[in-house]
Order: C-alpha cells, then sequence, then structure tokens
C-alpha cells in the first residue's frame, strides 16, 4: 500500500493518489471523514496487475481518519502519517496529515 502527496500551489488542496495491490480483491475503497465514511464515495479503480488506484483533491491543513475497504474488511494503510484510537469504532484508524 501507498499514498502520494502533490501539493498545488495555485488552490488549497493536496491531490493524494491511494494505491493498494489486492490482486484477489474484488472491491476497493477508501473511506474517512473526509467523505463520511462513504465507500461509494471514494472506490479505488482496478488497474490490470492487480492494484486498486484512486487519486482525491482534499484541502490542505488538515488531518483525516482514514481506513480502506477491500471485500468488506476494513484495512489500516502501513504507510499512514500516524494512527489514531477511535472510540466509535473501537480500534486504530489510519491518519493522513496534509
Amino acid at each position: 500500500m501507498a499514498i502520494a502527496k502533490q501539493y498545488l500551489k495555485t488552490k488549497p488542496v493536496c491531490k493524494v493518489t491511494f494505491t493498494v495491490p489486492a490482486e484477489d480483491a474484488k472491491k476497493v475503497a477508501v473511506i474517512g471523514d473526509f467523505n463520511n465514511w462513504s465507500p461509494k464515495a471514494s472506490t479505488l479503480k482496478k488497474l490490470k496487475n492487480g492494484t486498486f488506484k484512486g487519486t482525491f483533491d482534499l484541502p490542505k491543513e488538515n488531518a483525516y481518519e482514514f481506513k480502506y475497504l477491500v471485500d468488506g474488511e476494513y484495512v489500516n494503510e502501513v504507510e499512514a502519517d500516524r494512527y489514531q484510537w477511535n472510540e466509535y469504532a473501537g480500534s486504530e484508524n489510519a491518519v493522513l496529515e496534509l
């Protein structure tokens, strides 16, 4: 898994690309507080090599809790900026700092 950040000079946003290697998966989404934890809002596209990938514009100078939803199972990003305990979920969420 990987996260790539591209800060734009002309807009107060960062283009964030999420990459998830999951050859056997049918559906992968990135869910978090930036999209109200909605898998429909952030489905990643499956590439020919079996990797799922998607790019989203997120406002800069914020921190976002998120997870991947891989065929219905929650998975944390190993390269997250940090992790934060979420009382509602009863587990740690990955955190993206922009």
